[in-house]
């Protein structure tokens, strides 16, 4: 099944505690589908890293291959954004299919929902809280 890819910039907005995993040569993020039976991907390459659009170009042609090569792997109940790294030049064909799998991997082995242990601090609500008494001197 062919994903289609995420082109709205709001769709590109993750929370810190989103599930990701990180290479040399780029950066995943993933978030809960926005669309239950439709999952997507999403690709950045920013201008700061690569001042040319031709080498842009390359980045997202590698990338997209690498993902091509290790669709298996990515969850269907996931929406996932790539970050491209200055380093992806440095990778040949099999290194960035390596890096990739390795890092899909890791996300299968994430839970789908964020838990409060990876750094999201749960709010209480005023019942929740004990009442204190003042008193008086």
């Amino acid at each position: 099944m062919k994903r289609d890819t995420i082109k709205k910039h709001e769709d590109f907005a993750t929370a810190m505690n989103d599930p990701s995993a990180r290479s040399a040569y780029f950066l995943i993020r993933a978030k809960k589908a926005k669309y239950k039976n439709d999952p997507r991907y999403g690709i950045s390459v920013t201008k700061r890293s690569f001042k040319h659009a031709v080498d842009r170009n390359r980045a997202k042609r590698m990338l997209r291959d690498w993902i091509a090569f290790n669709e298996d792997l990515l969850r269907p109940e996931w929406d996932y954004i790539f970050i491209v790294r200055k380093d992806i030049f440095c990778a040949d064909c099999y290194t960035g299919r390596g890096a990739m799998r390795k890092a899909l991997r890791y996300m299968q082995k994430l839970p789908l929902e964020p838990s409060s242990e990876c750094g999201v601090v749960q709010s209480q609500n005023k019942e929740s809280l004990p009442e204190i008494e003042e008193t008086q001197e």
